[in-house]
């Protein structure tokens, strides 16, 4: 009896989740997590307008979605002064990291990212192949130097930056950016994350034409907009880039109640006016919290902060293990030196209340 022929690349893979989700652990733990702080989601929800509209559109869920997502893309388009066709709308920056991925690496293409940035990136270059590159942080930050001669060094097709950052929680000022997109090597394609961007403080987003070839710019409705279960991102970039998604996309990869949602949603400036100041608030009292236990927390330009533990990764390790029997669920930066570290999603007042009281019981638990 036969089973399926794995390509050789699939079958050499190791099966890999990049995050745990907190359902799994919940179910490990036999009990539900007192606060949800550690997947950066959007705690305060959509807007009311989003909720309503994802209702309205529940009835019509038996009809497929529009596969341009023309409404949604018209809705974008307008607000950033830019063409429809310098637009793609995806399943989360996840989907579009896929599809990017998809268009543009075959086996034993070199790719360049940090060393310790978004795992999901690199699962997405190794299941199509490609060779990874990995270039430390410097400072807590992106060396973007550093990746930039690094692509220059392996010819990467593909350079990873997620500005801000996570898991770290820094950012680089648009003029930085601007300013290494003359250094980048021809031929190599800058793939900009800014899934924080709503948070960070003016001037981060760098002046980039959207006809730019040289850049793919990824954003998401999963983090400011609140919708994260809904998947929906979008991607700037050069029209024929953009046409070239049409190649590998699943054009029916959105659902109307995405669409509804995610249009609502992006035309509700009020509503993301006050989960920024809430956020804002947020890691605020994080910050707090966290100097009030010995502990410091790195300035952040996202919805979560990262917290220096003072030690090495095993103790940080053991406080975040210390949360989790508290029931508290947060994570952790995977890569040293940032695996010194805890990383704290915002959370509601009830939420920081649960981590005020629990942080000082892991922290003994670490110590002993």
């Amino acid at each position: 009896m036969t089973g399926p022929r794995y390509p050789d690349l699939i079958a050499n893979l190791p099966a890999t989740v990049p995050f745990v989700g907190p359902e799994v652990q919940e179910r490990q733990r036999g009990a539900p997590f007192k606060a949800r702080l550690g997947a950066n989601e959007s705690v305060f929800g959509p807007s009311p307008f989003a909720v309503a509209a994802m209702q309205d559109a529940a009835g019509q869920c038996w009809q497929y979605a529009d596969a341009t997502n023309f409404e949604l893309l018209r809705a974008i388009s307008t607000r950033l002064d830019i063409r429809p066709d310098n637009i793609i709308i995806g399943e989360g920056i996840d989907g579009l990291l896929g599809y990017i991925v998809r268009l543009m690496v075959a086996p034993g293409d070199p790719v360049v990212t940090s060393d310790g940035a978004y795992p999901t990136f690199n699962y997405h270059v190794t299941g199509y192949g490609g060779i990874l590159h990995k270039v430390p942080f410097k400072d807590d930050h992106e060396d973007i130097d550093a990746l930039i001669d690094t692509a220059r060094a392996v010819q990467a097709k593909l350079v990873y930056l997620s500005n801000p950052d996570n898991p770290m929680g820094s950012w680089h000022t648009a003029e930085r950016i601007e300013k290494a997109l003359d250094a980048l090597p021809e031929g190599t394609l800058l793939l900009l994350d800014e899934a924080y961007i709503e948070f960070a403080p003016d001037g981060t987003a760098p002046r980039i034409a959207a006809d730019d070839p040289r850049v793919f710019r990824t954003r998401t409705f999963s983090k400011a907009f609140g919708m994260a279960g809904a998947r929906v991102g979008y991607g700037i970039g050069a029209p024929e880039l953009i046409s070239s998604f049409d190649k590998v996309r699943n054009h029916f990869g959105m659902s109307r109640i995405s669409q509804a949602g995610a249009l609502a949603a992006f035309e509700d400036d009020a509503w993301l006016a006050e989960v920024i100041d809430l956020v804002k608030d947020a890691r605020d009292r994080i910050a707090m919290i966290a100097r009030a236990n010995g502990l410091t927390p790195l300035p952040s330009a996202t919805n979560f902060v990262t917290v220096d533990c003072g030690e090495d990764a095993a103790f940080a390790k053991a406080v975040l293990a210390g949360l989790i029997d508290e029931g508290v669920f947060a994570r952790m930066p995977f890569v040293s030196p940032g695996d010194r570290a805890i990383r704290i999603s915002a959370g509601r007042p009830s939420d920081l209340d649960v981590l005020e009281e629990a942080l000082p019981k892991a922290l003994d638990a670490a110590r002993k």
